[in-house]
């Protein structure tokens, strides 16, 4: 359900909210009592609103952010039911529900932007590890956490960390479930950057992608960490600049920069 309040389009949700403003969609978890830990309502909520981001062709961007003092902390155990007393395709069925926010992420093609303006925590950290740029808070953080709880990183993480800051550094933080501060966070370039206005810079840089081509931008950001070989990666760019040089918004580009004006865009 949608509705148009001052030229933003919001989506009604109950645990999240979802708005698209100047071609940039605003995914806001939204359980700030318990820090956006979220129930399985919350996550289908989420893969519902994230499949809208990936069909809206108004959509050029997605800033990813909670609601009030935290990012996501993970699942809330009070509203899960006793696992343990569940059979394993019970549990695998919520875990694959929980995958597929990661798996979204990954897949959307046009960029993501995790504001990370809290704890970022198990499940939490892996939706913010999913986006293709993250900015954080001074007193936000990063942790796996599941080790300390007995638990392995079922979401990705132990995919997504080692490829972002190396699988010695990864392994570390992983084993022992201890904090990624912010200033480690930006040493290691796991952030773009430390930000008070942590939402503010998520979409400042979000606004700038939107002013550019998008299909140019959307196929650019499929390029990097594709996981394929250097010749599969070499046909890929090859098909994707086709694409590029038979885009409408490619041509413009050309012509305004000999010209020497700004490219306008029909969006």
């Amino acid at each position: 359900m949608t509705k148009a309040i001052a030229g933003v389009e919001t989506s009604v949700y109950e645990h999240i909210t979802y708005a698209v403003d100047g071609g940039v969609a605003t995914l806001t978890l939204d359980r700030p009592d318990v820090y956006n830990a979220f129930t399985e309502a919350m996550i289908e909520e989420l893969n519902d609103a994230l499949g809208r981001t990936r069909r809206d062709d108004a959509v050029y961007a997605l800033v990813l952010t909670g609601e009030g003092d935290g990012f996501c902390t993970g699942a809330d155990v009070s509203t899960m039911p006793d696992w343990s007393a569940q059979s394993k395709a019970e549990y695998g069925a919520f875990l694959e529900k929980v995958q597929d926010v990661v798996r979204q992420l990954r897949s959307l093609g046009k960029p993501s932007v995790a504001a990370v303006n809290g704890p970022a925590i198990g499940a939490g950290c892996h939706f913010a590890l999913a986006c293709d740029v993250r900015y954080v808070a001074p007193d936000a953080y990063f942790t796996e956490g599941t080790v300390t709880v007995g638990l392995v990183p079922s979401d990705g993480g132990a995919w997504l960390l080692p490829k972002l800051i190396g699988e010695s550094k990864a392994r570390e933080y992983l084993l022992t479930g201890e904090k990624i501060t912010p200033e480690d966070a930006e040493d290691l370039g796991l952030v773009s950057g430390v930000a008070e206005d942590v939402v503010g810079a998520a979409r400042e840089f979000a606004e700038t992608v939107t002013d550019k081509p998008a299909v140019a931008v959307q196929r650019t950001n499929r390029l990097v960490g594709a996981g394929t070989s250097f010749a599969d990666h070499c046909e890929r760019a090859i098909d994707y600049q086709w694409e590029c040089v038979n885009d409408p918004e490619h041509e413009e580009a050309v012509a305004a920069m000999q010209e020497g004006r700004d490219p306008e865009y029909e969006r």
